[in-house]
């Protein structure tokens, strides 16, 4: 690890961190107090969280507070968090394992959204360059490399999904697809109503989706940008939010050698098929992935 690289990351119970998550708030968590009403929106960066977080508070229709990811802060974070009086939507992008433990005590509901890997990785790579809290990477086979190897901020996207898979059929955890969203959103928006016991109407549908769509979302980013309360996804130093429509194209140095990357242990099948499709990646490690592919 080079020292440029230390400075900005840290490496907690195996997984990489940036520095906004620090070490004492991270050991801190396990004493972080749920409420019986708080809303997780967990994901692995890059997988539509900001999306997701948009659609939860137009369901809401703002009555609800949006919070900063759990682990991003110092210990003074979890005062921020218990000083807020309304109902708490919290992202966050902890694998199971290191979830608060009254999370589960209090049998909050919690929504995972699951993300294509091969789109994510592209996401993440052009994220890496564009943030300057982040280590920088010179090319997209080396990125892609430390991807596949779980040296990346959050650690490994397999070992995050798997989990999280465990809780699948637990009746306050609720499972989306990025794609399905894509796909139909008004379904997806009447699902996670459901799940969260709200019913509008199909004309509030509508205007959740309308405010939702990429073209509302972006024009909405000056705001962000200014709010220094601002919470869902790190920023860059200069505080802009960046904010990319979803792309589904290989970095252009995509002509890696895949032979060197094939080498890497345990990956050879998985890697291939990645480098092929992205989408079937997973079949071998996740039932749950296997299933979104499937249907």
């Amino acid at each position: 690890m080079s020292w440029s690289e230390e400075k900005l990351m840290h490496t907690f119970n195996g997984i990489r961190f940036t520095t906004r998550s620090t070490p004492e708030l991270l050991n801190s968590l396990v004493s972080f107090n749920a409420r019986e009403d708080d809303i997780l929106l967990v994901s692995y960066p890059k997988s539509g969280t900001h999306w997701l977080a948009e659609i939860l508070t137009h369901i809401y229709a703002s009555k609800v507070a949006l919070t900063s990811p759990i682990e991003f802060g110092d210990l003074s974070k979890l005062d921020q968090l218990d000083r807020l009086s309304c109902k708490r939507i919290i992202p966050t992008h902890l694998d199971s394992n290191l979830l608060p433990p009254t999370f589960r005590v209090k049998h909050c509901k919690a929504i995972y959204i699951v993300r294509n890997p091969k789109d994510i990785a592209v996401s993440m790579f052009h994220y890496y360059q564009e943030n300057p809290n982040l280590p920088t990477v010179d090319s997209w086979p080396n990125f892609l490399e430390m991807f596949l190897k779980g040296d990346v901020v959050c650690g490994s996207w397999f070992d995050h999904v798997l989990s999280w898979e465990k809780h699948l059929h637990e009746k306050n955890i609720l499972f989306l697809f990025y794609e399905d969203m894509k796909k139909d959103l008004p379904k997806v928006v009447k699902k996670l109503s459901a799940f969260l016991g709200i019913n509008p109407t199909e004309s509030q549908i509508y205007e959740i989706c309308k405010k939702s769509s990429f073209n509302e979302m972006k024009t909405n980013t000056e705001k962000e940008n200014s709010d220094q309360n601002h919470t869902v996804c790190v920023l860059t130093s200069n505080r802009k939010l960046i904010f990319r429509k979803a792309a589904h194209k290989t970095p252009k140095d995509s002509s890696h050698r895949r032979t060197k990357l094939l080498s890497l242990s345990g990956t050879n099948q998985n890697l291939e098929t990645f480098l092929c499709t992205g989408l079937q990646i997973h079949r071998s490690m996740s039932n749950l992935w296997f299933s979104r592919v499937e249907n």
